[in-house]
């Protein structure tokens, strides 16, 4: 049976793949958490999967569970991965994404060369894009603009340069915006969600939010997941595909699908708190090499995600 790691088990991403993975693979899945994570991701997934303990950033740890698991393939989806945080804690965001990486592979290097590696990147990485350089492409030069996405470009260039050194199967993905259930509340999409559901319930009156005019390439999250499996079939050498809608909604897009959900008066209010020092303010990707290696296309409409997305949160609250 294939043996399959997952690092940051408890995040959104890592645990639609774990219940994805569940329901339609024949499989064994381990999974990485912090030893005080919030495991609230996994309440339907827990008594199906063996969580293990790792730090990332400790490399005796990470080599000790690569060595006890030996997987066939490692999705390594453990990641600091909001932008804001990496503005007031870069040197944390450095650790943990590009030390984080360096362990993971290494311990691949020494004890299952031949699994395949999933380095999830992100499209922070490109950074500042020009108009006319969208769809992104994976050749697009990165120009990131925060810490978090030279964290990334940092933790994507090591994956090319162990699959190239030493010959692993490694692939780089370059993943759009995500959203559905789960979504982290430090999001925009979701923090949205929160305030709507506040309003609803009588907490509060006015939705506050930042940039309105950023434009993002959202995919469902429960579509990406298929997607990474998908692509985990192939054998790689530090190659790099987006994973992406190929679709650009802009964050007043959002905000108004989401109103549109709910029945409540809603008033919005800019919050000067809420902008970035810097914003990318466009990112549509080019998802042809995906397409390409695999039959990969989306399932769930953006009215789907979105409506789900904040009924997650109604339950929830």
């Amino acid at each position: 049976m294939t043996k399959v790691l997952i690092s940051g088990a408890d995040g959104f991403i890592a645990s639609h793949l774990i219940d994805f993975l569940i329901a339609n693979e024949d499989v064994e899945v381990f999974g990485t958490v912090r030893r005080l994570a919030d495991k609230s991701n996994l309440k339907d997934s827990m008594d199906q999967i063996e969580l293990l303990d790792m730090e990332l950033t400790d490399s005796l740890s990470v080599d000790g569970i690569i060595k006890k698991v030996r997987p066939d393939k490692i999705f390594h989806l453990a990641a600091q991965s909001f932008v804001p945080t990496s503005w007031t804690a870069p040197a944390n965001t450095i650790n943990s994404n590009v030390i984080g990486t360096l362990n993971v592979l290494d311990s691949v290097r020494n004890h299952v060369p031949d699994a395949f590696v999933q380095i999830a990147g992100t499209s922070e990485e490109y950074g500042m894009v020009r108009i006319e350089e969208c769809p992104i492409k994976e050749t697009n030069s990165l120009r990131p603009l925060s810490p978090y996405g030279v964290s990334k470009v940092a933790a994507d260039l090591l994956g090319y340069q162990y699959a190239k050194s030493y010959n692993l199967n490694i692939l780089r993905t370059r993943t759009f915006n995500q959203t559905g259930p789960r979504r982290g509340e430090a999001f925009v999409d979701a923090n949205f969600a929160r305030q709507i559901v506040n309003i609803e319930q009588g907490a509060s009156k006015t939705l506050k939010h930042g940039n309105l005019e950023a434009v993002r390439d959202f995919t469902d999250v429960r579509d990406t997941v298929v997607a990474y499996w998908s692509l985990s079939d192939k054998k790689w050498n530090g190659d790099v595909v987006n994973v992406c809608s190929g679709k650009g909604k802009s964050m007043r897009a959002v905000l108004d699908t989401l109103i549109g959900c709910s029945d409540s008066e809603i008033i919005t209010e800019e919050d000067p708190t809420r902008m970035r020092p810097s914003d990318v303010p466009l990112l549509i990707g080019d998802n042809s090499i995906l397409r390409m290696y695999t039959d990969w296309e989306p399932y769930y409409t953006w009215e789907e995600s979105i409506r789900d997305l904040l009924e997650y949160t109604r339950g929830k609250l």
